[in-house]
């Protein structure tokens, strides 16, 4: 199974627009949102083409394709509108022996680690920058696709592709910005 996976849209019509267009090219299975879909935060400033209700039409038509985690500006309010499932903390998608904790990553990350097991992945957007690190002394593997709207530390807007064994970060250009095999 081909899955895209990518973090923190807050509420930006166009570059939702732009990861639903790369989900189409890429042939992906299905869309992991690792949350803050619609709000903005009080901390950002608003992204290009600020439109939630434009973001809401988009997502609902590809309602059967998305799992979707919580982030910090996702509310029960925005599961009222959107008509896929948005308020778990978190989610665990296993390939072989290995686990995937999928979260947003305000409540779970590198600093407070969930249940892991020895190769286990830990992913997960929130701090809108790109990465991979394999933490030999814990075990396990942190992952984060960046941000679809509000790209940080000079990083690109885009997503993940997680297939089989390979992990490939990509920008709206279709570039490939990194790579990771386990």
């Amino acid at each position: 199974m081909k899955w895209m996976i990518a973090s923190d849209i807050h509420g930006s019509a166009y570059y939702c627009r732009k990861l639903l267009e790369a989900y189409m090219e890429e042939g992906a299975d299905r869309l992991l949102l690792l949350g803050d879909i619609l709000y903005h935060g009080p901390r950002n400033d608003l992204p290009r083409d600020y439109a939630p209700k434009e973001v809401i039409a988009l997502l609902n038509e590809r309602k059967n394709d998305i799992y979707c985690v919580r982030g910090n500006c996702d509310t029960e309010v925005d599961q009222m509108v959107l008509e896929f499932p948005v308020l778990s903390d978190y989610c665990v998608l296993a390939e072989g022996t290995q686990a995937i904790y999928a979260t947003h990553g305000h409540i779970y990350n590198e600093q407070k680690l969930p249940p892991l097991h020895s190769g286990d992945i830990l992913l997960h957007g929130h701090t809108h920058v790109p990465k991979c690190v394999v933490h030999e002394t814990e075990q396990y593997i942190c992952m984060n696709p960046g941000s679809v709207s509000i790209p940080k530390e000079e990083s690109w807007h885009g997503y993940m592709i997680w297939e089989g064994k390979n992990f490939v970060w990509k920008d709206f250009d279709g570039q490939e910005q990194l790579r990771y095999s386990v």
